[in-house]
């Protein structure tokens, strides 16, 4: 069955590149209405579906837009978060080009979610099944959807940073497995970056309460890490938000080696412009049960901490 939210959830912050604050309201929808925004300072420009059609190039985030020129973006943690708490159906209001950072987790969303609760609806569940690989490279770089009985994720990562150094991490998506192992898990990024994205016009609302800073041994953020390798946890949780880009569940394996937004965007490009790859299942009830939001609660929540 699909599920939308029990009554609408607000949050207000700044663009973690615009730096300007956006308010945002997340809205119970329909049956088979899907994941789209809607832009309230350009109504006119009508919805923006969350969809990979709709996706289109952009540096270090995830950007959608339609042809009337409404776009919104750094919408990945967002997007986990919906697919974590397994929300088919919403309708996202909001008054600028980009989705606030919070603390650059998914966690507030998660939280804010579960605590408002979620509506079971009574319409069947479609999901995207691979059934051959699907590869996607850009040197050194790596993205593949292999078949698998559920989602699962496979990620890597390697920087020269001491702190981040290589880090790997495989896991089954199942039953709330996002909630309790990948929400909480911040943005990073390198000190030695901080200027060069400035210099860009980029990370302008950026700080050490919401992103990860490493500077060559140390991690600069109050706190330290949440998780010894929160890196790869996150660069996980975004793997998810940009994957829920196919409009429905996916039963398949995800391995990603260094990848980031564009090329998990264009693996899905790669996979749909395949048909011999994949098709579309109505779930079982068994099958529904093993996916990322099936039986999450604020429980879950509690144990990533």
């Amino acid at each position: 069955m699909q599920t939308t939210l029990v009554a609408p959830v607000g949050f207000r912050g700044v663009g973690l590149h615009s730096g300007r604050l956006m308010r945002l309201r997340v809205n119970p929808a329909p049956a088979d209405h899907g994941i789209a925004f809607l832009r309230t300072d350009m109504r006119e420009a009508g919805l923006v579906p969350a969809r990979w059609t709709f996706a289109e190039p952009a540096q270090l985030c995830t950007r959608i837009a339609n042809r009337a020129g409404a776009s919104v973006s750094t919408i990945e943690h967002l997007m986990a978060a919906l697919a974590g708490c397994g929300i088919h159906n919403a309708l996202i209001e909001i008054d600028g080009p980009e989705v606030p950072i919070l603390d650059g987790s998914a966690r507030p969303f998660v939280e804010a979610f579960l605590a408002r609760g979620l509506s079971r609806q009574d319409a069947p569940l479609s999901a995207l099944r691979i059934l051959s690989p699907i590869t996607v490279q850009d040197g050194d770089a790596l993205a593949r959807l292999e078949p698998a009985p559920r989602l699962e994720i496979d990620f890597s990562i390697e920087f020269e940073n001491r702190v981040i150094g290589r880090q790997a991490m495989t896991l089954d998506m199942a039953n709330g497995a996002f909630v309790r192992e990948l929400a909480d898990s911040r943005t990073f990024c390198r000190h030695e970056d901080v200027e060069r994205m400035h210099a860009m016009g980029m990370a302008l609302g950026g700080s050490l309460r919401n992103a990860v800073v490493f500077d060559e041994d140390r991690v600069l953020s109050p706190g330290g890490l949440r998780h010894r390798d929160e890196p790869v946890r996150h660069k996980m949780l975004d793997a998810l938000g940009d994957l829920s880009l196919a409009g429905m569940p996916i039963l398949g394996r995800y391995v990603g080696l260094r990848a980031g937004h564009a090329l998990t965007g264009r693996l899905l490009r790669t996979v749909f412009a395949t048909p011999s790859a994949w098709e579309v299942v109505t779930l079982t009830q068994a099958q529904a049960h093993d996916l990322p939001g099936a039986g999450v609660g604020l429980e879950d929540l509690a144990l990533s901490a």
